[in-house]
């Protein structure tokens, strides 16, 4: 019972089109795509260990160290490529948690409606006036050992509610169309109808959400991080740049220990986003680049 203009042939060619002519679309993705697959197999390229204090000193880059050594002789190449990893892992772990419990909510919310939608709406409303980054600090500070998956699902447990009322608006609107009502009359479970009329329906805003999340996530997990209450073990982007003003790097001129991770930060998060208004200009034919 989909909408036959969804899933077309001519469909899918006329978004192919505009995507690929999306200059802000191909930009972005091209950027996020990068740094996927230095996150993926830029640890091959070093026989450096992470945390081993190889060199002596502070040293700038060089054919040995490509990002120069910190102060206390560990390779900027190698935290900087298995951080990177670990920042992307969070950023999907905690996006996509958050992305799953907003849209389990706001489409029973939005397509239920009555006393459940009031209750669910009346929770979402609680965690979405909650101090986000208060309950991830008290949280963060009083465990001991905290590894990735505990910071991912902390922030995925709390950054849910802004994305389970967008698509709960988003499903009552699309809950009265006629397709949906020929669904409830063949007798279709709530479930099914959700998930085969609904959610195809809205595919482009579930993935542009779904974008904003994984920012947010790694916006989110490096603040923990670079105020020292991220991962007990191991190593991310926020990490370095917490070790990094922690040796006063700014102070003493050590540009090659803080600017690689705080600007790959910046970049990877920036494109996201570039990547997200794109989608939008694709998918809204009165903002689409003729």
């Amino acid at each position: 019972m989909s909408t036959a203009a969804e899933t077309s042939p001519k469909k899918r060619n006329e978004f192919l089109y505009f995507a690929f002519k999306n200059a802000k679309l191909r930009i972005g993705l091209i950027i996020v795509i990068l740094f996927v697959l230095l996150a993926i197999f830029g640890p091959m390229f070093t026989h450096h260990v992470i945390n081993d204090n190889e060199a002596i000193g502070a040293n700038p880059p060089s054919s040995q160290y490509w990002l120069g050594t910190t102060l206390f002789g560990q390779d900027v190449y190698t935290q900087f490529v298995y951080g990177l990893r670990t920042t992307i892992l969070v950023g999907l772990i905690g996006g996509g948690l958050a992305m799953v419990i907003g849209m389990l909510i706001g489409f029973i919310s939005g397509f239920k409606g009555g006393v459940l939608d009031e209750i669910l709406n009346i929770f979402t409303n609680i965690i979405l006036v909650i101090p986000t980054m208060a309950v991830l600090l008290i949280m963060a500070a009083y465990l001991k050992v905290r590894g990735i998956i505990i910071e991912s699902i902390f922030i995925g447990l709390t950054s849910w509610p802004w994305a389970a009322r967008a698509i709960r608006a988003q499903t009552f609107s699309l809950g009265s169309r006629d397709f949906v009502d020929l669904a409830r009359l063949s007798g279709m479970k709530t479930i099914k109808i959700i998930f085969k009329e609904i959610a195809p329906n809205m595919m482009s805003y579930l993935f542009m959400t779904l974008i904003l999340e994984f920012g947010g996530a790694i916006l989110t997990a490096a603040t923990l991080d670079f105020i020292g209450l991220g991962p007990t073990q191991g190593i991310s982007l926020g990490l370095m740049m917490n070790y990094a003003t922690l040796g006063g790097s700014l102070l003493l001129g050590l540009w090659w220990w803080f600017i690689p991770p705080g600007l790959a930060i910046t970049i990877l998060v920036g494109s996201l986003y570039v990547m997200n208004v794109g989608l939008d200009e694709v998918f809204n034919p009165k903002l689409r680049e003729l």
